[in-house]
């Protein structure tokens, strides 16, 4: 199938051809001529399908083929995404896509100076791109309406969901006119958000790519067991490989992300942090470096990692596992994209195995298990060895059970890391160098 087939206009086609796209992904091919015969629509999709152009391309058509637009300097889209990043993400498809058009956008979110946003859509944007709070408080401001949108974009639902935006999205839903067309995407359905689409789309037609519960199966998967306190260690070993170029690593929070980036910095690898304390200009200026492979790692929070799109990055380390199943298929799709080659290594320690258990139930198969490694495990080696000698107890010796002291006569002495003859600088009080 081609965009021809799609019954595009011209502008939008020589755009596309520039660009270097010949064919549409399946969201594309699906999503656009639902959107173009003007019907709602709810889109399942996770990162990397082509989900941004399944939206904007049809949503670029329909507005130039009404010039109403040229008439007055109201808003006629309205995207509502949930970072900054996504947001600046949209605003350059756009942009790309609408090149040969008259339609103008300005893209609205916090973190830096509202004037130049403005600015912008007091000149006459016709589409709008916004993160919900600096919306909001513009609307508040009496500075925007959204009175007079024709179709409203939620993307990325279930992050919203995430970030505690429900609130604000119900908001902008009181302030939209009841007549509109209405798209939502989201990479994952729970019920929470069928519920929100439920009460934002009116007989939507569905359109699901890539199920939540599987994974690219290009991704070459991988997971260490490591006690927690060796995960440096384990980091840095791994980063020793020089085929690794660059490497996006995730933590569950804004204060182990900067721990990480401190502890390679120290180690003299390159790296930088992508998270919510971080200025507008820090993280655009991180992602910048990333991409032209001057920063070697970017430690990210899953919440920053939603506006990351690159389309060669071929290694994930999941440093810490996520506590939502889901999140963890988000991540390693951050790789392997457009039929690249992608791997995606993850730490477990003993306090995620029981993440890693949910993981491996939501995608329907086991992780393969890298045994061969510096650092494993202390406590899941001590546990298979008190399970050798058959009848006794696992409290021998009157210690807790799968204590160290209980399985000495059977276990193997536990791997230690010699500092001394590694030829690497100590730098930790525990296990770090």
């Amino acid at each position: 199938m081609s965009f021809e087939s799609l019954h595009l206009i011209e502008p939008i086609l020589k755009a596309l051809k520039e660009e270097g796209y010949t064919n549409p992904t399946p969201i594309q091919a699906q999503s656009i001529p639902i959107v173009l015969r003007g019907t709602d629509l709810l889109g399942c999709a996770q990162t990397g399908t082509g989900k941004t152009a399944a939206f904007t391309l049809p949503i670029i058509q329909l507005l130039e083929e009404n010039k109403s637009f040229q008439k007055n300097k109201k808003i006629r889209a309205l995207i509502v995404t949930p970072t900054r990043e996504l947001a600046i993400q949209i605003g350059e498809s756009f942009r790309a896509y609408a090149r040969h058009t008259d339609l103008k956008y300005a893209v609205i979110f916090g973190g830096v100076g509202q004037s130049p946003q403005v600015s912008a859509i007091r000149s006459g944007a016709d589409v709008v791109i916004a993160t919900p709070g600096r919306l909001l408080d513009l609307m508040n401001q009496r500075l925007l309406s959204i009175a007079d949108v024709e179709y409203f974009v939620l993307d990325e639902a279930d992050r919203m969901l995430d970030m505690g935006f429900i609130h604000d999205v119900k908001k902008l839903l009181a302030a939209l006119p009841h007549k509109r067309q209405s798209l939502f995407f989201s990479a994952t359905m729970p019920p929470e958000i069928v519920k929100l689409a439920g009460s934002i789309l009116k007989n939507p037609a569905s359109v699901s790519v890539t199920p939540v519960s599987s994974t690219v199966e290009i991704i070459n998967q991988s997971v260490y067991f490591v006690d927690k306190g060796n995960k440096n260690d384990l980091l840095l070993d791994i980063l020793q490989d020089t085929s690794i170029k660059t490497a996006l690593v995730f933590t569950r929070t804004k204060h182990g992300a900067d721990k990480v980036v401190k502890m390679l910095l120290k180690a003299s690898i390159k790296a930088e942090a992508i998270h919510g304390n971080k200025s507008q200009n820090a993280r655009q200026t991180a992602l910048k470096n990333f991409k032209a492979q001057t920063t070697r790692v970017l430690v990210a929070t899953d919440i920053a990692a939603r506006g990351i799109d690159i389309d060669e990055l071929e290694f994930v380390i999941n440093y810490e596992l996520s506590n939502i199943a889901e999140t963890y298929v988000h991540r390693i799709g951050r790789t392997g994209r457009a039929g690249a080659k992608g791997a995606a290594i993850s730490f477990c320690d003993i306090e995620e195995k029981a993440y890693l258990k949910d993981i491996e139930k939501l995608i329907g198969k086991k992780i393969p298990v890298v045994e061969a490694h510096k650092y494993p495990m202390k406590v899941l080696h001590v546990e298979k060895a008190a399970k050798k000698p058959q009848g006794q107890s696992r409290n021998a010796g009157g210690s807790r059970p799968g204590a160290p002291a209980a399985a000495a006569k059977d276990a193997k002495p536990a791997r230690s890391f010699d500092k001394a003859s590694s030829g690497r600088k100590w730098y930790g009080k525990k296990n770090t160098y």
